[in-house]
């Protein structure tokens, strides 16, 4: 299970898939950062953030829930309709929004009381959002199964983590720089939109890993 080789191979998966993954999710990533874009517009920035969480409670389980699903079909050898997927996603989003957040606010709460508490609650979290799609598990119980799961893999977890997210938080970075300061409504969509679409590939990166580490324990 050597990072690198993780990631070559959901490369891989991702590029074989793109089409795929972009026609699925993409509608949806877009649809939340225009909800963002003119909610920002209408209260301001200072009063949105709380309502900017609300927002990606709403649309983070659809198209996150839908990547899951479709990423495990495709481990089967299937091949699902999309309305398939999305209509199968709409029956996880209720636990699916709870379990994220109920992981954000763990998140954020050891985030507060400093940086590395934040990293490890977020990494023991990491398999959880799987375990509740593919194996419905309630929240809590995901949470806790993930925190089973993850133990002695955290530094490979890290390792994946920062692999892609480095490269994209780089990417990020250098579109601020590039483009004015002042962006068009529709430049600054488009690039909060790619930003969003190109972080799932962060979920194909755990799905793997998450296969490989729940295989040994899966009964024959």
């Amino acid at each position: 299970m050597n990072p690198l080789t993780i990631i070559q191979d959901s490369l891989y998966f991702f590029r074989r898939h793109f089409a795929t993954i972009v026609t699925l999710c993409l509608p949806l990533v877009i649809l939340e950062a225009l909800t963002k874009q003119l909610l920002a517009s209408a209260v301001g920035p200072d009063g949105s953030a709380s309502w900017q969480l609300l927002i990606g409670l709403l649309f983070y389980p659809l198209y996150t829930g839908a990547l899951i699903l479709f990423l495990a079909a495709k481990t089967r050898g299937e091949t699902p309709a999309k309305r398939d997927l999305l209509a199968a996603t709409l029956r996880l989003w209720p636990t699916f929004a709870v379990l994220t957040a109920l992981s954000t606010l763990l998140i954020m709460a050891g985030l507060s009381l400093f940086i590395v508490p934040g990293v490890w609650v977020m990494i023991k979290l990491v398999f959880s959002e799987y375990l509740l799609v593919l194996r419905g598990l309630g929240p809590l119980d995901a949470m806790r199964e993930s925190f089973k799961m993850t133990r002695g893999h955290l530094v490979r977890i890290l390792a994946c983590v920062l692999f892609v997210y480095i490269p994209l938080s780089v990417l990020e970075g250098l579109s601020l720089y590039v483009l004015p300061d002042q962006q068009s409504p529709l430049l600054s969509l488009a690039v909060d939109s790619i930003s969003s679409f190109l972080q799932l590939f962060i979920s194909v990166v755990m799905f793997r890993l998450f296969m490989l580490i729940d295989e040994p324990v899966r009964p024959a």
